[in-house]
Parts: structure tokens; C-alpha cells; sequence
């Protein structure tokens, strides 16, 4: 036959045994274990003694303290050394940007100094060229100037012989623009004495005698220029334009 199944009431009251049984099995074994801790202190003191126990106590609060004060230090210094290395790496962001901008304006100085020294190169050849121009323009004007003294001189020359060119040619000169001088003869014309026959001379910038007008106009007048200006006896040159008017009017008149 099998089992009769225990009812509710049998049920719990087994329950509430056992219970009851591992709560007083509990009890006993703390009771057993505090009675041996105190077997085992009461057999330490008799061993060491009140007194050794007090330091040893001591000596590990003292230790705990020695520990606790190097542990606070250490985390103190760590958390400095930390502060440090962000600070540190802080700094080295910073000289690094410094470094960067450094460059680039080390860059930039050499491109302004590659400018100025090519402006200086260009002012200098300027320099030159203006120098080379001022004595260019120095000797022009030392030319001009003694072409300008030769032609007055010839200028007057030619005034002082005004004179004596009326008296035995009948020759009238008269300084117009531009510094140039006409020659006006007259008695040439036997028909008409007062018929002027003239030409204009001037000087040109090669400082030679240049005919710029002739009235009527004489073929030979080319010749007699560059006969002039080769043997440089004006007085020829002017007596032999008279001579050349006087077989113009002969020829015309026949």
C-alpha cells in the first residue's frame, strides 16, 4: 500500500519542525563559534600579554594612518601629475600652433624680402638709367649750347658784315624768325633797280649754312651751298649768288 498523504495541518506542522530544529542547529553554532573566539583571545593574551597586543594594535593604526596619509599623498600627486600632463600637452598644442604660425610668417618675411630686394634691383637700374639720361642730356645740351654759340657768332659775323655787303652789292640783310637771315640784292636789273633778288639762310642743328629759300630760284643754288659749307668763305658764297641773280636777269632780259 502506498502512502497516505500527509494533510494540510500534518504538512505544516513538519514544516514549522524543521524550521524550528535549523534555527536552534543556527543558535548553537554561533554560541560555539563566539565561545571559541573567546577560548582563542583569552589563550592570545595569556600568550603575548595585554600590553604587546596594545602595541601591536597600535603599530597597525598607526600603520593604517601611515598608509592612508601616503595613499592620499599619491593620489594628490597623481592627480597633479595629471593636471600636469594636460597642461603639458596643453603647452605643446600651443607651441605647435606657434610653431605653424611662425612658418608661415617665416614664409611670408621671405616673400616680402624676395619683393624688397626686387624693388631694389628695379630702383637701382632706374637709378642708373636716370643718371645715364641726365648725362646724355648734359652732353646734348653742352652740343646745343656750343652750336648755339657757333651760330650766333656766325650770326654775327654776318652782321658785321651787313656794311659792306649794302655798300659794294647793294645788299640789304634783315634777321627774321627762327634766327634766319634774308638777303635782299637789288640793282641787278638794269630795267628795274629796285627789283629785289633774294634768298633766306639759316643754320642747321649740324651747325651748317642751309639755304631755306631763294627767289627767283637759281639751279646752281645747291652747289654754292656745299661749296660753303666745305671751305666756310661766306663772302664767296654770297658773291657768287649775286652773280648767279645778275646772269638770271641778263638771260630773261635778252
Amino acid at each position: 500500500m502506498g502512502k497516505r498523504p500527509l494533510g494540510r495541518r500534518e504538512g505544516a506542522g513538519s514544516l514549522k519542525a524543521v524550521g524550528t530544529m535549523s534555527n536552534v542547529k543556527t543558535e548553537d553554532e554561533i554560541a560555539l563559534f563566539e565561545r571559541e573566539i573567546k577560548e582563542f583571545w583569552t589563550k592570545f593574551k595569556g600568550i603575548y600579554g595585554s600590553e604587546q597586543i596594545n602595541q601591536i594594535l597600535a603599530l597597525r593604526d598607526s600603520c593604517k594612518e601611515s598608509i592612508k596619509a601616503l595613499s592620499d599623498k599619491w593620489s594628490k600627486k597623481l592627480k597633479e601629475e595629471d593636471l600636469m600632463i594636460d597642461k603639458i600637452q596643453e603647452y605643446s598644442d600651443e607651441i605647435l600652433q606657434q610653431s605653424k604660425r611662425i612658418s608661415e610668417n617665416q614664409e611670408h618675411l621671405t616673400e616680402i624680402k624676395s619683393n624688397l630686394n626686387h624693388e631694389e634691383e628695379q630702383k637701382k637700374d632706374l637709378t642708373d638709367s636716370i643718371q645715364e639720361l641726365k648725362e646724355e642730356l648734359m652732353k646734348k645740351k653742352g652740343i646745343i649750347s656750343s652750336k648755339n654759340k657757333a651760330t650766333k657768332e656766325r650770326v654775327e659775323r654776318l652782321c658785321k658784315s651787313k656794311a659792306l655787303f649794302e655798300e659794294r652789292l647793294g645788299l640789304e640783310i634783315r634777321r627774321i624768325h627762327n634766327e634766319q637771315l634774308q638777303f635782299i640784292f637789288r640793282h641787278i636789273d638794269h630795267k628795274d633797280p629796285e627789283k629785289p633778288y633774294m634768298f633766306t639762310l639759316s643754320i642747321n642743328e649740324q651747325g651748317d649754312y642751309e639755304v631755306t629759300s631763294c627767289s627767283p630760284p637759281l639751279d646752281c643754288i645747291a652747289e654754292f651751298q656745299q661749296k660753303v659749307r666745305e671751305t666756310n668763305n661766306f663772302s664767296a658764297f654770297v658773291a657768287n649768288i649775286r652773280k648767279a641773280f645778275t646772269a638770271l636777269s641778263y638771260k630773261q632780259s635778252v
